[in-house]
């Protein structure tokens, strides 16, 4: 069986402070909330607080890791960060094509693919998220667009590459909306992805790891945590809470 795996996303939040309150929380409970189980959990936080993660969480069960990456090994590009820079402070995750960028940043798929090799050439993990938005899901569109995005990035990679990523279903409508999908709804989707992985490399989709990211919190973590497909889950909110985030983890 897959390990369960949450990571939190932090997005743009935090301070150094608040920080190691957190971080601290989350370890001072994490031996209760696995209770011997295999699941794994990760934060991924703002670049600047790498180092931070890097001095807090070295020794504990809590990986860390970092919200985007350049396409570029190095040079002239103001203000990015390549994969090789995040090595230095231990990253061992790394978020890529999030809706957020596509969104805000126009970040197509044939990026994120690429983005996704530079994360694997350093040996980190890409979380590949892919998603659709109401129109797209009110247009009968799901499976098409969640469909392409993961076959960019599929296509882009050789099989044994593909039993390294973990996929991240973030349907764009059910975060912080206030609406959410059914864990039904959610694990049709998951079910998609993993016959899609299964095409490409049958051996990779039985290990790979496909979380979901529409706003899973405490109250809804178990139920769908117990669908077939759904292998953990990549946290907002609720993971700048460590009694929630710990909570979600208890789930997995």
């Amino acid at each position: 069986m897959r390990a369960k795996l949450i990571v939190g996303n932090w997005k743009m939040n935090g301070s150094r402070a608040a920080n190691e309150a957190l971080l601290k929380g989350i370890v001072a409970g994490l031996d209760n909330a696995r209770r011997g189980s295999s699941a794994l959990c990760a934060v991924c936080v703002p670049t600047p607080f790498l180092q931070q993660c890097e001095d807090v969480l070295t020794g504990t069960p809590l990986a860390w890791g970092a919200q985007d990456v350049s396409m570029h090994a190095s040079g002239a590009y103001t203000g990015e960060v390549c994969a090789k820079m995040l090595t230095e402070f231990g990253c061992r995750y790394v978020i890529v094509g999030h809706s957020e960028r596509r969104a805000y940043h126009r970040e197509d798929s044939a990026l994120v693919a690429k983005k996704a090799q530079a994360v694997l050439a350093e040996g980190m993990t890409p979380i590949v998220c892919v998603g659709e938005t109401l129109e797209q899901r009110e247009a009968g569109e799901t499976a098409q667009v969640v469909a392409a995005q993961l076959d960019a990035v599929l296509e882009a990679l050789d099989a044994a590459s593909v039993a390294k990523i973990v996929v991240a279903y973030e349907p764009v409508w059910a975060i912080g909306t206030g609406r959410n999908a059914t864990p039904a709804m959610a694990q049709e989707v998951h079910a998609q992805l993993r016959a899609q992985l299964k095409a490409r490399n049958a051996e990779a989709a039985e290990v790979v790891p496909i979380l979901y990211g529409g706003s899973m919190k405490p109250e809804n973590a178990k139920e769908l945590l117990a669908q077939p497909d759904i292998d953990g889950g990549l946290i907002g909110g609720a993971a700048l809470r460590a009694e929630d985030f710990l909570a979600i983890i208890h789930a997995a």
